[in-house]
Parts: structure tokens; sequence; C-alpha cells
């Protein structure tokens, strides 16, 4: 349940890799590490999960058109703000229906106490993934992702992420990518900063992989 709390820690678990295992030294000479992670207040969660919610599956710029759409003038979502816009000022904004009926889920419960989005920095990543996907809509990749953008846990390994796959190619010149059981096999060896790796295989995934045209 390690936490990286300033830029710091993170650089750390990079070079605390790199200094180890000659894949990690490769990616880190290439990539550096991911200093932009910040532990989120609790006040400030819910919105971030509703943010993660609303950015799945789509492209950056498609996902920040509907959030500005959502969130209005603040850039930040709240459970009331969620029951004021309903279903139809979600879906008006732009956001699915599965989304639209996931954040109102998720509004419910945290405004009935069910959804414990301060406590849950005190949890084990499994706790934290088992409570949030009992939500509607939220699946482990969501509540993976929470686990880093969010609560800055150190070693987590999504690895059902297709970027997570793409780059791991890359990264080891696989043929394929791998499917999630091969790779969560081959991160044990990088733990307990499996989430650094995740962000290198993101960066060979942005990076090397030719893009459109």
């Amino acid at each position: 349940m390690a936490t990286a709390r300033t830029a710091r820690d993170w650089a750390a678990a990079a070079g605390s890799l790199a200094d180890r295992n000659r894949l990690a030294a490769e990616l880190h000479q290439r990539h550096g590490a991911p200093t932009h992670w910040r532990p989120v207040p609790p006040a400030e969660r819910f919105s971030a999960l509703a943010r993660i919610i609303a950015y799945q599956q789509l492209s950056g710029s498609a996902a920040a058109t509907i959030w500005s759409r959502v969130t209005g003038d603040t850039g930040r979502m709240d459970p009331v703000r969620v029951g004021t816009l309903g279903q139809e000022g979600l879906r008006a904004a732009g956001m699915s229906n599965a989304k639209a009926r996931c954040l109102l889920d998720l509004a419910e419960r945290f405004q009935q106490g069910t959804l414990e989005l301060a406590r849950c920095a005190r949890w084990d990543d499994d706790t934290v993934v088992e409570h949030l996907t009992a939500a509607r809509g939220v699946g482990p990749w969501s509540a993976q992702m929470f686990l880093i953008a969010v609560l800055g846990r150190t070693d987590v390994w999504p690895t059902g992420d297709v970027g997570v796959r793409n780059g791991w190619k890359l990264a080891t010149g696989s043929p394929q990518p791998p499917g999630p059981d091969d790779l969560a096999s081959a991160g044990e060896g990088f733990r307990p900063h499996r989430t650094v790796l995740a962000w290198w295989c993101w960066q060979e995934a942005d990076t090397r992989l030719p893009g459109p045209g």
C-alpha cells in the first residue's frame, strides 16, 4: 500500500527500479519518472473519480469537451451537480447513457454514505478496488486509475489496459501485446513500483506507436 506523495517520491521509485532491472534502466533513461501525480484531497475525490469515468474510452480532446460542459466554469463535479443535471442533462453534455447512469449511481452512493472516498486512502489496494467496483459501471480499470491518479499508489499494474499492453510489447520487442495473465506474471519482478512500469508502458505506446496516416 505504498504511496508516493511528491515528485521526489516518484523519482525515487523510478530510480529504484532502474538500479535493479535492465529493462527498467532503459525505460528510465528514455522517459524519466512520472513526477506529475499527487494524492488528491478527500474533498476533491468525488470529482476526480467522476472525471476518470468521463474520460474512459474517449480521446483526450473529446473527453475534455464533455467534461467542461458537465462541470461548467468550476471544472469540478460534485454529487449535488450530478443530481441537478440528471440523466438528461448529462446526456445533453455528451455523456453516454452508461456513463450518465454511473455518475448518478456514484452521487447517490456518496450522499447515502456508502461510497467512502475519504476513508479509502487508509485501505489496501484490493479493498479500494472492491469498494469502487461495487458501484454501477465502475470497472477494475477505473478503480485502478483512481488508485494511481487519486491515491498515489505505487504498485498498481493494470494488465487489462491496452496502452500498457502495447507499451510492454514495444519495450520488450515482443511480436504481439501480451494477454493480461502473461502481463501479470511479467510484472512480478517490478514490485513494489509497478505503477512506474505502467507509466513507462504508456509513454512507450504514446511515443513509439505510429500515428494515423
